[in-house]
């Protein structure tokens, strides 16, 4: 892979295991010198009769999205010391998700967090367990990291 950093891609939500897959992400990026990707998508309802809601809508949803990315980014760079590159864009996630794959070949992990309540592990999860994939394109080396994993037990991983 030459000397071009590997990139660890992680999805932002707002859940408990999505800041356990930018835990995982980040302990592995600094033990392989690699670097933390963290992408946000958002979406905004259909207002295209009230053209002044949907974009306070549009503003909201994105300043939102801006705002837990900077919350992960500062934990990404507690661990690995660098700032992460961060990506904002708008769209349906697994669409979004697709063309960010599609568009950096230096992407060369999805590492996603899975919910441990009683309503599944969440939907990028479950599209991979029902073998509908996310992405049509390249392939990309996907781990799932539990949602109820400690920091120390990720850290006996890295």
């Amino acid at each position: 892979m030459s000397n071009r950093k590997r990139k660890f891609l992680v999805i932002a939500d707002e859940s408990a295991e999505c800041r356990k897959a930018l835990y995982f992400a980040a302990r592995r990026a600094h033990t392989l010198g690699g670097i933390v990707v963290i992408l946000a998508s958002y979406q905004t309802d259909d207002f295209n009769h009230w053209i002044g809601v949907a974009e306070t809508a549009k503003r909201e949803a994105e300043a939102t999205a801006e705002a837990m990315l900077e919350s992960l980014a500062e934990d990404a760079e507690a661990v690995t010391g660098e700032r992460p590159e961060l990506i904002l864009r708008e769209g349906e996630r697994r669409e979004v998700l697709a063309e960010v794959l599609e568009g950096d070949p230096l992407i060369s992990f999805l590492v996603l967090g899975a919910s441990v309540s009683s309503e599944g592990p969440g939907p990028l999860v479950m599209s991979l367990a029902r073998g509908k994939g996310l992405f049509n394109g390249r392939a990309v080396p996907v781990t799932v990291v539990p949602g109820d994993m400690d920091n120390a037990e990720i850290d006996a991983l890295s």
